[in-house]
């Protein structure tokens, strides 16, 4: 007879941080939103994809706002109520997830934008069509 084993539940323990960094990734695929605190280590992330949303409506502003509503939900329970926003990428979504967090009652200091740019890098594609 084979022992009967346990299950392990990982629970994450409430950590106390009143405020904190999101860094909000904008593709033309998808929208992550990841709240860590200020020396940078992940509290709560959240994505297009993680609140239910699959294939090209992943890319979409209304899943970057819900992404935005649970990153802000789960982050309130950890106490951050200050968010320093740093935002990257271009996609649709960059915009949506930034008014969100505003609306969801967390207090934005500033808004960064760390989008990388070449300064005549690599060649683009060619145009489609």
């Amino acid at each position: 007879m084979a022992k009967q084993q346990t299950k392990r539940v990982h629970r994450r323990e409430r950590k106390n941080i009143a405020h904190g960094q999101a860094h909000i990734t904008a593709s033309f695929n998808n929208t992550i939103i990841n709240i860590t605190d200020l020396d940078g280590n992940t509290i709560v992330w959240t994505s297009g994809g993680t609140v239910g949303f699959k294939g090209s409506r992943k890319s979409t502003p209304y899943a970057a706002q819900v992404a935005a509503e649970e990153a802000a939900r789960q982050a309130g329970e950890h106490g951050v109520r200050k968010l320093d926003v740093i935002v990257s990428g271009s996609g649709g979504g960059r915009d949506t997830a930034v008014r969100t967090l505003q609306n969801m009652g967390m207090e934005v200091t500033f808004i960064k934008d760390v989008t990388p740019f070449p300064h005549n890098g690599c060649r683009p594609k060619k145009r489609r069509g």
